[in-house]
């Protein structure tokens, strides 16, 4: 957990990454290094990469996992639900990463388990229409949807409407327009929280994600430069509804802003975070040296520690009065 006292050059200080971390940045570059480019890539090959280009575990099957269908704006918005040991504390909306046109929620079981057992919560992973066939606004339609689908039947299905929604990367963008659309079109300011890992909120690139270059540490500047022309197109970048950094702020729910110090889009977390606060809302931003983007997928004690830091903060907003 940073706050503004610890937030310092200390956390950039390459003797502070762990050697376990160190080790998984190599072996990622190295990998993806004798792998072909990814912004070359079409999406049909980039997709078979996914997740993690390979590198990440996969999935086991999940007991008492079921697929729910919720109305959408093109037809259903899929979930998968894994629910709560006992009685659960409130409803965790999930959005997967993937830079808007990968990935799927189906690969996020093993830790959304994991967080409907720490947490005592039900879990719902959305899978949202992908980019390039369904470019802006599919995607935040379906995640607008699939959280009123939770709002409307949370209470009859689970026995609670108390949410916290958030995800990854891509994900994390979708979690933030999706609380700023219930606000502004359903008048609801009623999250519990936000969990923001690694998001990106500034579409036009900040600067350090312009200056990463071609550095292959899972995406990199042509990498994210290629995701965002897919998913947005002709959309201007600077409508709050595709970059959430240029959003009035007011009355969103406590959030966690999830970064590595080695991430192309560590600027996005610390700008939007700043921004938060201005605002007058809670927010933590846990900074955790060495991290590269999606760092928390993978099993070192890095990760851990941020998937742990994470459930506690879910099972922290749910249990709030």
């Amino acid at each position: 957990m940073t706050d503004f006292e610890a937030f310092g050059p200390q956390l950039f200080d390459p003797d502070l990454i762990d050697a376990e971390t160190l080790e998984l940045n190599r072996h990622i570059e190295q990998q993806m290094t004798l792998a072909p480019a990814r912004w070359e890539m079409t999406e049909d090959h980039e997709r078979t990469l996914t997740p993690g280009a390979g590198l990440i575990p996969g999935s086991g099957p999940v007991p008492g996992l079921r697929e729910i269908e919720a109305p959408g704006p093109a037809g259903t918005v899929s979930m998968r639900m894994i629910p709560s040991e006992g009685e659960p504390r409130g409803v965790y909306l999930h959005f997967h990463g993937g830079g808007f046109a990968m990935g799927a929620a189906r690969h996020h079981d093993a830790m959304l388990a994991e967080t409907a057992r720490e947490a005592g919560v039900v879990t719902l992973s959305v899978d949202y229409r992908l980019a390039p066939e369904s470019p802006y606004p599919a995607g935040p339609a379906d995640a607008e949807a699939a959280a009123m689908w939770v709002l409307q039947n949370g209470e009859a299905e689970f026995g609670t409407t108390r949410m916290v929604v958030g995800g990854e990367s891509a994900g994390a963008t979708l979690a933030v327009l999706t609380a700023l659309r219930l606000r502004d079109r359903h008048d609801f300011t009623g999250l519990a929280g936000l969990n923001l890992s690694q998001g990106a909120y500034d579409m036009r690139m900040t600067p350090g994600a312009r200056a990463w270059g071609r550095r292959r540490l899972i995406i990199n500047t042509p990498t994210i430069k290629r995701h965002y022309d897919r998913y947005l197109g002709p959309a201007d970048r600077e409508d709050p509804d595709v970059s959430p950094l240029f959003a009035d702020l007011t009355d969103m729910p406590p959030a966690l802003f999830t970064v590595g110090t080695v991430d192309p889009l560590f600027e996005d977390s610390a700008f939007m975070y700043v921004r938060w606060i201005a605002a007058r809302n809670e927010g933590t931003l846990d900074v955790h040296p060495g991290g590269s983007h999606g760092f928390n997928y993978f099993p070192t004690e890095l990760g851990r520690k941020a998937c742990r830091r994470v459930n506690d903060f879910i099972l922290e907003r749910c249990a709030a009065p």
